[in-house]
């Protein structure tokens, strides 16, 4: 027995010693290296072989079954009595199990609840883990599952309440990496507690480190330590890192930053199904245009950040107003002003029954993982879903309520920051917007002074690289330009410059701006825009935020002019 157990075997144990529970569900990080002490010095294992020598080593039965590979036991000695046993079943019952053993779960199940009960009887200390368990109890209704799922389903619930499995040494242990791919059945049974193996926190990916470069030492022209393998590494697995170190170590290739980050990216992208999209911010807050109150907001919640003072940090924010106002640029540069990884949580939805919800159930794990970090959701009125609903079997209210209660978790404050945007944030479900949730709402507004549109103009040059000849262009484009939104302006930019470079100048004039502005028509939906601007101001949390008409309007007359708009 190991001299000390990670958090999630310590946790096994407690429940185990209760003395009120025989079965148990692991999920999460499940197929990853953990550690063990022995002999004063630490080695790292699968789980499964984990299991057999650090919480089970003294049992005199560890069966383990998986639905591909059937029946196998931790040593040959146990192997032999196994099979003594199947001989004097099938010499009883009549059959041959003895010669061929089965693979279907019902019919394994039931030769192991036989064996079970003698070797407990016997008064032997059992212990049985069922790997990916979700294969062999999945998530499903009852009229959906096969008779062989619904009897091996019968089996383990019959497990769970057997009062001779409750009262002997025995401990069944079903492991999944997905919570939700499991019958809910079983992850709800009273009698059955679930343990959530978590990925490696900095401290244990450190440790990892250097355990791996003691074996694997990295070739010459390295420059990762094992405390930047540890803090870069974040959201990875123990077998990714040890993977990323001995290919370099064989491949005689130097393991540097910047190839660190790069792989990183890919493998928790593609740990991710490809859900999470890595965002690589250039810019911070300096670079917005206008909207001083909604930058200011942003920098003293990543003064806080940076400060390490998570408590005072909203658990999220609404980033709302019409189109072209700039909120998903806004969110980008704040990451690249606090310097914490961004990501982009992509549409999770799938056709296939379950799969949603498992998919969102290992993307959420990995955020968690990887904290600080801030999580954008693009359209989120559309991609969020909400409690109601219907016509897809139930699917839309769990993935809701999974999202709801991961957002509302206080633990994640100021580690998973989440970015909602949306240009109807009357569309987004109150669960989601309320305070303990999305609690501050930042409202995005065009342009509305001389001042506010030169700052868009000069942010726009420097995004599009274009260079004006004199200040007259400036006072050209104060002088004839409406109300356009900064998208609009990056467009004019970008036609002038054409204009300059077809005149063999580099430099936009005067004439370029004038004739491009004189000419550009921006897209109109007058009646939409001034909804989402309606939207918008109604959603503002913070009187800061609001253009000084809005502010200044009495709320009556607010509330009239968003409910002739249709709001």
């Amino acid at each position: 027995m190991p001299q000390a157990l990670p958090a999630w075997a310590r946790d096994l144990s407690e429940k185990y010693y209760s003395r009120t529970l025989a079965m148990f569900v692991l999920s999460g990080n499940v197929h990853d290296l953990q550690p063990i002490e022995r002999n004063g010095a630490v080695d790292y294992l699968p789980l499964y072989k984990f299991l057999e020598e650090a919480m089970f080593g003294r049992r005199d039965i560890i069966v383990r079954y998986d639905r591909g590979g059937g029946l196998a036991f931790a040593t040959p000695e146990m192997q032999l009595d196994f099979r003594r046993s199947l001989e004097a079943y099938d010499s009883f019952h009549g059959t041959a199990f003895s010669k061929g053993l089965p693979r279907n779960p019902d019919s394994v199940l039931t030769l192991l609840e036989s064996y079970l009960r003698v070797r407990l009887t016997d008064g032997k200390k059992v212990a049985v883990v069922i790997d990916y368990a979700e294969t062999i109890v999945p998530a499903s209704g009852a009229s959906g599952s096969s008779a062989e799922d619904r009897n091996a389903l019968v089996i383990l619930k019959r497990w769970a309440q057997n009062s001779l499995f409750l009262k002997s040494d025995a401990t069944i242990v079903l492991v999944t990496e997905n919570l939700s791919e499991l019958n809910q059945s079983i992850v709800q049974n009273p009698g059955v507690a679930v343990v959530p193996v978590s990925l490696p926190d900095e401290a244990g990916r450190a440790e990892f480190a250097k355990w791996q470069l003691a074996l694997t030492p990295l070739p010459e022209g390295s420059d990762v330590t094992p405390e930047a393998l540890a803090k870069l590494g974040s959201g990875l697995r123990r077998v990714q890192l040890q993977h990323l170190l001995s290919h370099a170590h064989q491949n005689k290739q130097p393991l540097t930053l910047k190839f660190l980050s790069q792989r990183k990216k890919e493998l928790i992208e593609a740990e991710s199904g490809g859900l999470l999209e890595f965002i690589q911010s250039k810019y911070d807050l300096s670079m917005v245009a206008g909207n001083d109150a909604a930058k200011q907001k942003l920098r003293d919640a990543a003064a806080a950040l940076r400060t390490g003072r998570t408590d005072v940090l909203p658990m999220g924010y609404v980033i709302c107003g019409p189109v072209g106002t700039g909120k998903t640029f806004l969110t980008n540069c704040f990451a690249g002003e606090v310097g914490i990884p961004a990501v982009i949580l992509k549409n999770f939805r799938s056709m296939w029954q379950g799969q949603t919800e498992g998919t969102l159930e290992r993307v959420l794990t990995l955020l968690k993982a990887m904290s600080p970090i801030a999580v954008i959701v693009d359209e989120a009125d559309a991609q969020l879903g909400d409690r109601d609903n219907s016509g897809d079997s139930g699917v839309g209210n769990r993935v809701f309520a999974q999202i709801a209660q991961f957002m509302g978790n206080t633990e994640n404050r100021g580690k998973v920051i989440w970015f909602l945007l949306t240009c109807r944030p009357d569309l987004l479900p109150v669960d989601l917007k309320r305070q303990g949730r999305a609690e501050e709402h930042i409202a995005l507004f065009y342009p509305d002074t001389g001042e506010e549109r030169l700052a868009m103009l000069r942010a726009m040059q420097t995004k599009t690289g274009t260079s004006l000849k004199s200040d007259e262009v400036e006072k050209a484009f104060l002088a004839q330009a409406r109300q356009l939104s900064g998208a609009d302006i990056e467009a004019v930019l970008v036609r002038a410059k054409m204009r300059a470079v077809l005149r063999g100048e580099e430099r936009v004039d005067a004439s370029d701006l004038t004739a491009t502005l004189k000419d550009f028509i921006p897209p109109a939906y007058p009646a939409e825009i001034e909804l989402q601007i309606l939207a918008a101001v109604v959603e503002c949390t913070s009187k800061s935020l609001l253009p000084r008409k809005y502010r200044e309007m009495d709320r009556e007359e607010l509330a009239r002019r968003a409910a002739a708009a249709g709001l």
